[in-house]
């Protein structure tokens, strides 16, 4: 990066690096520290519930084996490589640990990059002591800092597996957030819209974990074609705790250090606001004439991508459900955690219900983002010519909030459509068993709507939230915590579908808090201040 700059100005170019370094964490001092805690818990928890699940050589070597002639779950958590419990942990939350690593570089790149321009922040930067570059530099080192805290916490969590396993893991993981953060860093150049940044390179990752899943999917050795060439490949084949694989490293490094580059260069070739791919201006008349419709236009694209990604898992999920029960159906530990998270029914009932319960817990965060949606609107000053017309408040938010909570509700439709597709039977009770899952994703798109309306400065604190009912439903059943721990996320008092009784009471409940929460945010946002 220093040669760089000196071929490009000197010192200039990255003038005022620290201070926007500085900056950055300041802003995110809360969304960055949730998501390591909920990345690095999930990792360091896996070796206490894999002994618990496997406790001898004997077993670990049986699931092994079975997981070499199951092409469902390979596409799923990829191939296993190695018996211990090291192998295990990495086989088993690897990739996904790497995913999440991406999501939050990505976030934390285009926010301090293309968001900071779109809102005219930049602007106001730009114009004292700062290189051209800094800003991209300092946005790169944010979520440099945040992947190599991530990889000290799971090499550290996991040095009693196995110092070097740890280590290839903590590295491994952090790598995958770096590619996909210089990723975020080339798209955010390209567009105009932090919106569409964020999307186009969400949409890079689901298509890394794609080719990933149907190379798995295909061999049991991690060999194909199509798992080397995605990044999440490039992680499980660094093989931890079972013969490292170090020159693996040198192909994410190689990639960071390439589309970091590529990012740089296009940054020093365009004007500060502008992009390679400007969008297309137009009036705001017929179908974008009312504040409803300007919503829709503004947030379909993300709610077509999390349509198309919940159908799709649901597909994948309902195709495996035969093989994961097999697989379970002889380990008594196994089946207990799958039925503290699915319900006392039958094994098949309790697989399913439990991997809807993910889903619905993944509905969360597109909740979240869909109601700060007018967070980013109003901090940003797009809000404003919208107000200052024929348009009041509420009907400004309700757009908004419609298509936030109905979106969620498509989803998870969606995906209860998907799993009858893979599955091939229960189409209504599976339907059934998504669509209770709305009542706990609408009040957590409840709180944000109160925080926005009523604490918009802590606004952000509702990815907190969101990053906590994660950790709850994820971890809790595996490390069998207290009822009274699972109680404090809303999906802890949803029925157990399929395979259990319907509950109307906590529904309604669920369904009344999220209904205030609603009402409490709203109110908030006609009495205060818009920011500006």
């Amino acid at each position: 990066m220093t040669a760089f700059a000196v071929r490009h100005g000197g010192s200039r170019q990255l003038a005022g690096t620290g201070i926007l370094l500085r900056f950055a964490l300041r802003r995110d001092r809360l969304m960055i520290p949730v998501w390591i805690a909920v990345n690095a818990l999930m990792v360091l928890s896996m070796p206490g519930t894999l002994e618990g699940l496997y406790g001898t050589p004997a077993e670990r070597a049986g699931l092994v084996r079975q997981m070499e002639t199951n092409s469902s779950l390979r596409a799923m958590v990829g191939p296993v490589f190695g018996d211990s419990l090291g192998a295990l942990t990495a086989w088993r939350v690897g990739i996904y640990a790497g995913a999440l690593a991406a999501v939050l570089s990505l976030l934390v790149v285009v926010r301090h990059t293309r968001d900071e321009e779109e809102s005219g922040r930049q602007e106001l930067v730009a114009s004292g002591t700062v290189g051209r570059r800094a800003s991209l530099t300092a946005a790169l080192l944010a979520a440099a800092v945040a992947n190599a805290v991530l990889a000290l916490l799971v090499t550290a969590g996991l040095a009693g597996q196995g110092g070097t396993g740890a280590l290839a893991l903590g590295l491994g993981i952090a790598g995958a957030g770096m590619v996909f953060a210089t990723a975020a860093a080339i798209v955010a150049q390209l567009t105009e819209s932090a919106r569409l940044a964020r999307g186009l390179t969400a949409a890079v990752l689901g298509t890394a974990f794609v080719l990933r899943a149907a190379g798995d999917s295909a061999t049991d050795d991690g060999a194909s074609v199509l798992t080397w060439v995605s990044p999440l490949g490039w992680l499980e084949n660094l093989r931890p705790y079972a013969g490292e694989r170090w020159w693996v490293l040198a192909l994410l490094a190689g990639a960071v250090v390439l589309q970091g580059a590529v990012a740089y260069a296009l940054a020093g070739r365009r004007d500060l606001g502008m992009s390679f791919l400007p969008t297309r201006p137009g009036p705001a008349s017929g179908r974008l004439g009312t504040a409803s419709a300007l919503a829709w236009r503004l947030q379909r694209g993300g709610l077509l991508g999390w349509s198309i990604g919940f159908l799709l898992a649901g597909v994948v999920y309902g195709g495996m459900t035969e093989g994961a029960a097999d697989l379970v159906g002889d380990n008594d530990n196994a089946r207990r955690i799958v039925e503290r998270m699915g319900g006392q029914s039958g094994l098949t009932d309790a697989f399913l219900a439990s991997m809807i319960g993910m889903l619905g817990l993944v509905a969360a965060l597109w909740i979240v983002a869909s109601v700060l949606r007018l967070h980013g609107e109003e901090t940003s000053g797009r809000a404003e010519p919208v107000l200052a017309n024929a348009v009041g408040r509420l009907r400004w938010a309700a757009g908004h909030l419609v298509i936030a909570f109905g979106g969620a509700a498509l989803i998870m439709l969606l995906a209860g459509l998907g799993f009858a597709v893979g599955y091939g039977r229960q189409t209504g009770p599976v339907l059934a068993a998504c669509l209770v899952q709305l009542p706990a994703v609408w009040v957590v798109g409840g709180v944000a709507v109160l925080l926005h309306g009523v604490l918009p400065r802590a606004a952000v604190a509702a990815w907190g939230v969101a990053g906590a009912v994660l950790l709850i439903g994820w971890v809790g059943p595996a490390l069998d915590v207290p009822r009274a721990v699972l109680d404090v996320s809303p999906f802890g008092h949803l029925p157990k579908l399929p395979g259990g009784s319907m509950e109307w009471g906590p529904v309604a409940v669920l369904t009344g808090v999220a209904v205030l929460l609603v009402a409490g945010g709203l109110a908030g946002l006609r009495r205060r201040d818009m920011s500006t």
